[in-house]
């Protein structure tokens, strides 16, 4: 699996290991590779994981479903990105989402008590991969407390701005490429895809953005402005 050694020192966990460390982790872990076809479910929710997975090719979506057949789009991972970390590390937490693949994917799978527990040989870089773990694990939680930032947005309007302001900021540019469709981003925003659709149609007839398919640009910078004072706003008040 040397072909995804660039991929993986891209990714969290690994960050801050050098090719050598990297693979020497790997034999240490011992590591399972998984390939699945598209909308194969890697785990369901109501089961427990003991492992982290990592997305090596393809993508995968979180899903949120209830008993009448609702599902809400968590997030959607490319690859590089984790899953299922922080259900791993709280062990016997059974999942409240699914994971289902959108195309055919690769993941590997680390199972995480291993990466908990320091190894016999006492790797001077194992403890680097738990701080990595750690701050996986925080920024999974920030990202949660950003997506309810959006959800509690009272308007289908200001939960799309919401969403596409933010993405605007995080990838430094007024123009900009979402990783959903629409049903998607309706799932994630817990909105009705038709009223988005229109509301989107409304936001780009009055000048406030301009889309195509999943690509799309804030006008005038409006969105990278908005978060930018209210980071500050933050800041300050710190």
């Amino acid at each position: 699996m040397k072909e995804y050694l660039p991929i993986l020192k891209k990714t969290l966990l690994f960050q801050g290991l050098s090719d050598m460390e990297l693979t020497a982790i790997l034999d240490c872990q011992s590591p399972h590779y998984r390939r699945y076809a598209k909308h194969d479910y890697l785990l369901h929710a109501g089961e427990t994981a003991h492992s982290i997975g990592i997305v090596l090719e393809g993508s995968v979506t979180i899903l949120k479903e209830d008993l009448g057949g609702n599902c809400n789009v968590l997030a959607k991972l490319g690859p590089g990105e984790l899953f299922a970390e922080e259900y791993a590390c709280a062990q016997d937490q059974p999942m409240d989402v699914s994971v289902m693949t959108d195309e055919g994917t690769t993941v590997l799978f680390l199972d995480v008590m291993r990466i908990l527990t320091i190894c016999p040989s006492d790797c001077s870089f194992h403890a680097r991969l738990i701080r990595n773990l750690l701050s996986a694990v925080a920024q999974k939680n920030l990202q949660l407390n950003r997506t309810l930032t959006h959800l509690a947005q009272r308007t289908t309007r200001e939960k799309l701005l919401s969403y596409l302001s933010e993405e605007s900021l995080k990838q430094g540019s007024a123009s900009f490429t979402i990783p959903y469709n629409r049903q998607q981003l309706a799932d994630y925003l817990s909105v009705n895809r038709s009223a988005m659709s229109k509301e989107l149609g409304l936001l780009q007839e009055e000048g406030i953005l301009q889309f195509h398919k999943n690509e799309f640009t804030l006008l005038n910078h409006i969105g990278i402005n908005s978060m930018q004072n209210r980071r500050t706003i933050i800041a300050m008040m710190k």
